[in-house]
């Protein structure tokens, strides 16, 4: 007997309700060095452990009356919000994946679409986290988002297992690799892993690497709540374009590799012939597939952080959001993730129109443009692909 829908819609989205309350943890914790796992939550002002039924997603916030049922501090209203969206974000997810006909071509849940909704939630719960992070202090963890790409990874390397490789190749389900673009993404792998070889050894030295002093300034910024966490008021003592030079050589070896790999594998007969054979297995082509999307991702957001900083003297956007494309590339693949990219301007023109229009003067970091992009070309997919891409397919 088939489960009726409104059952699922309730368990999906108190599911991502739930998922939003371990947010909100990630959250404060993370960007402040504490462990999401323990101790269990707590007050910030009184330190006072919170009761389980304390704790319910939206409704102990509005039951509380938006305070601490001990020392009646007021608590955020980003925990009843962050909860909210996640719960709203799962649930239209699902809605529009298996209840609408915005995206015909994907599977049934239950016939291997499973797989493409875990790891889209996946990608779009960590972004709420990392864009609340950067919204809040202007950094995003990388841990956030190397999480999303090993997901990617592994999942795109599983799909094969679970949806048929004709279904995933013909619609674009999950990143698949080409002979050219597993190539591209082997080569780029090795020169990345030379690349961190040489960086832990101390022959390369990291960009924007502080030395004690700038160190000192950076915290004491970091811990004056007037500067609102903004960028310019951090220290900047460094030479932005030598800075960008270090990053360019960091990526010398990557691009190198990458073009050698694409050579062989492309002109090298017993090469080419093996590695035709080798991408013939879909998990490997699927993994590929993903690892070219991660380097395309962080390619594209990078280019401009270096293209930027020469051309103004100034860092031009952050690490941050190149590891962020770089994860949603590893889950929606190479094209979607360039789409995404040019689709976020859009957004933050919005936000910069309502900016004069209300005269505000408030910046918000790049992270939350580019999440929204993600989620545009996420649920947009079919269109995409039949009015853009259909050349590439």
């Amino acid at each position: 007997m088939a489960v009726p829908d409104w059952i699922w819609f309730v368990f999906i989205f108190a599911f991502g309700c739930c998922i939003g309350s371990f947010l909100n943890v990630v959250i404060y914790r993370m960007p402040r060095d504490k462990s999401i796992v323990s101790p269990p939550s707590a007050c910030p002002s009184c330190g006072e452990h919170i009761r389980f039924y304390d704790n319910i997603p939206l409704i102990s916030w509005l039951v509380l009356g938006r305070k601490c049922r001990f020392c009646k501090a007021p608590v955020s209203p980003r925990y009843f919000v962050i909860e909210l969206l996640t719960g709203l974000v799962f649930l239209g997810l699902f809605i529009i994946y298996f209840k609408t006909d915005l995206l015909v071509n994907m599977p049934k849940f239950s016939k291997g679409g499973w797989l493409i909704y875990l790891l889209h939630i996946i990608l779009l719960g960590a972004f709420i986290a990392a864009s609340a992070i950067d919204l809040e202090l202007w950094i995003i963890p990388l841990s956030i988002c190397w999480f999303v790409t090993i997901a990617g990874l592994i999942g795109s390397t599983a799909g094969a297992m679970i949806i048929e490789p004709d279904i995933i190749v013909g619609y674009g389900l999950l990143p698949v690799a080409t002979a050219g673009t597993g190539a591209l993404a082997a080569g780029a792998a090795i020169g990345l892993a030379i690349s961190l070889i040489l960086l832990v050894s101390g022959l390369l030295k990291r960009s924007y690497e502080p030395d004690e002093s700038q160190k000192k300034n950076n915290a004491a910024a970091n811990d004056d709540k007037t500067s609102d966490n903004k960028p310019d008021l951090m220290d900047e003592n460094f030479n932005h374009r030598l800075e960008a030079l270090r990053e360019i050589i960091f990526l010398l070896p990557i691009i190198a590799f990458s073009l050698v790999a694409f050579w062989l594998c492309r002109d090298i007969e017993p090469v080419r012939l093996w590695w035709n054979g080798f991408l013939k297995h879909p998990a490997v082509a699927g993994f590929l597939g993903s690892l070219w999307g991660y380097f395309i991702g962080c390619g594209i957001v990078w280019a401009i952080r270096i293209f930027g900083t020469f051309a103004f003297g100034k860092e031009a956007m952050g690490l941050g959001d190149v590891h962020l494309m770089g994860a949603a590339g590893a889950v929606v693949g190479p094209l979607s993730v360039v789409l995404a990219f040019f689709i976020a301007p859009f957004f933050g023109l919005t936000w910069a129109g309502l900016n004069m229009f209300f005269k505000k003067i408030r910046q918000i970091p790049y992270g939350p443009f580019l999440s929204l992009g993600v989620f545009v070309v996420m649920i947009l997919h079919e269109w995409i692909r039949e009015h853009l891409f259909v050349f590439y397919y």
